[in-house]
């Protein structure tokens, strides 16, 4: 009888939410077809107007726009501040400071995508697409927040991703960076991503909860001065941070993610998957990641706030 009951119960909730999503997407039907999709480049396209203008650049996902309604996710609380600067920051548009969000706002950027993928953006948008709507500046141009996400979610895993890897090399070619990650992120430890740059420094935050260090960060990440090229890769504080930087004279690159799919797309990973010593929220949250001992990534860190 415990056995039934349990079956009845799980099959009511399932049923339940199958009607909630179905009312969800008729709901978005329609709001579709009396508002107009923003513009979004390419993911090429977008890589191609940074390097010619050399802004700096945010991103948005669909974690940042359910942060900034409320909604909290695995590694960060919603909070009053991160939802009333992360409803500002996306419509900021300008010659030097770009806003990437995804490219699924019509069927022919949801095209590229896998099955899998297109379906839980699709999802998404229906649940979340007037909140996207309500932030963004219809007469920008945004770029595409895959740009660092630029393998495990194509239907085509093979095509022009060598060219693509090496356009995004180029953003750090020769250049003095300073990366800004999770502690456990370790961006480009143990593969050859910023091989190409002048220097590679590190500034390390909390892998979880990060903005509740974001005024100890950014004040720490300005002492550096102006010179460096900073990559961001801190959820969405990073998003934040991003903006923030610029608006006082620094160039910064909002890249989280970019390591993890570069190592999938090293491996020829189908799926996503756990990477050894490095933090994925998206296969296993980084289970069983701890302490390094990578002599070159330990001399690369500068400063530590966890």
């Amino acid at each position: 009888m415990k056995k039934f009951l349990l079956f009845f119960w799980n099959g009511f909730f399932t049923i339940k939410n199958k009607i909630k999503d179905f009312c969800y997407r008729i709901f978005d039907l329609f709001f579709v077809a009396f508002h107009n999709p923003p513009q979004v480049m390419t993911c090429e396209e977008t890589m191609e107007y940074i390097l010619k203008n050399g802004c700096s650049v945010t991103r948005y996902g669909d974690a940042e726009i359910k942060l900034a309604y409320g909604t909290d996710v695995c590694y960060q609380i919603s909070t009053p501040e991160i939802q009333k600067r992360l409803q500002q920051v996306i419509g900021s548009c300008s010659d030097d400071f770009l806003v990437c969000i995804p490219n699924v706002f019509d069927e022919k950027g949801l095209s590229i995508l896998s099955d899998g993928h297109t379906s839980f953006w699709k999802k998404h948008l229906s649940y979340f697409r007037k909140y996207w709507y309500r932030d963004l500046n219809f007469d920008c141009v945004y770029g595409d927040a895959f740009i660092s996400r630029h393998y495990m979610n194509l239907k085509d895993k093979e095509t022009g991703l060598e060219e693509y890897f090496s356009l995004v090399k180029k953003l750090w070619e020769d250049k003095d960076i300073i990366i800004v990650e999770g502690e456990k992120s370790r961006l480009g430890m143990g593969n050859d991503l910023f091989d190409n740059a002048k220097n590679v420094r590190r500034i390390l935050g909390p892998s979880a909860q990060c903005f509740s260090k974001y005024d100890e960060l950014l004040e720490e990440v300005k002492s550096h001065g102006k010179a460096p090229l900073y990559i961001l890769a801190l959820g969405p504080s990073a998003t934040i941070m991003a903006y923030d930087l610029c608006v006082a004279g620094y160039r910064a690159i909002d890249m989280g993610n970019i390591d993890t799919e570069y190592e999938w797309y090293k491996m020829k990973a189908t799926h996503k998957m756990p990477i050894k010593d490095k933090m994925v929220y998206e296969a296993g949250a980084g289970a069983g990641v701890g302490d390094v001992d990578d002599p070159e990534y330990l001399s690369q860190i500068i400063a530590k706030i966890c």
